[in-house]
C-alpha cells in the first residue's frame, strides 16, 4: 500500500522540479531579452532577429543614396533638383528613414563594432559572426554567468 503513495510523492517531487527549472530558465531569458540588444549587420550578412531588437543595417544610407541617385541626368544642376525633389515628396517619412540610418552607422562606431554581423548586448558583451540573435544572446548569457 505505501508503494503507490510513494510513487506519487516521488512523481510530485519531480514535476515541482521540472517546473522550478523550467521557470528558471524562463527567468534567465528574460534577463538577457530585457537587457539593451542592438545587432550591427548589413545587406551582405542577414540576421535572424528577435522582436524588440534594434538592428543596425551599415550600407542603409547607401541604399537610401542609391535610391535617390536611380536615373539622374547628367547635368549637375538638373540632377541637383531632382534629388532635391525627390526628397521632397519623400517627406519627414523618408528624412527621418536618412537620419535613423546615419544614427545607426554612428552609434556602430561608438561601440567599436569591428565585424558584421555583431550582437551587442549592454554596451558591453558581444558576438561577432553569429547570425542568429538568439543564440548568440544564449552564448552571452552563458558568459555573463561564468563572469559576472
Amino acid at each position: 500500500m505505501t508503494a503507490p503513495l510513494f510513487n506519487s510523492i516521488l512523481r510530485l517531487r519531480a514535476t515541482r522540479i521540472v517546473c522550478a527549472k523550467g521557470l528558471l530558465l524562463c527567468l534567465s531569458g528574460q534577463a538577457v531579452f530585457a537587457a539593451d540588444v542592438l545587432v550591427v549587420t548589413d545587406s551582405r550578412h542577414p540576421v535572424q532577429s528577435t522582436a524588440g531588437v534594434r538592428v543596425i543595417e551599415l550600407d542603409l544610407p547607401d541604399r537610401i543614396e542609391a535610391e535617390l541617385a536611380v536615373n539622374l541626368p547628367n547635368d549637375p544642376s538638373s540632377a541637383a533638383a531632382l534629388v532635391q525633389q525627390r526628397l521632397r515628396d519623400g517627406g519627414q517619412s523618408l528624412q527621418r528613414r536618412i537620419g535613423s540610418a546615419y544614427q545607426g552607422v554612428a552609434d556602430a562606431w561608438g561601440l567599436g563594432v569591428a565585424k558584421v554581423p555583431a550582437v551587442v548586448v549592454d554596451r558591453r558583451y558581444v558576438v561577432y559572426g553569429e547570425p542568429d540573435v538568439a543564440r548568440a544572446l544564449v552564448r552571452i548569457e552563458a558568459h555573463r554567468k561564468t563572469q559576472p
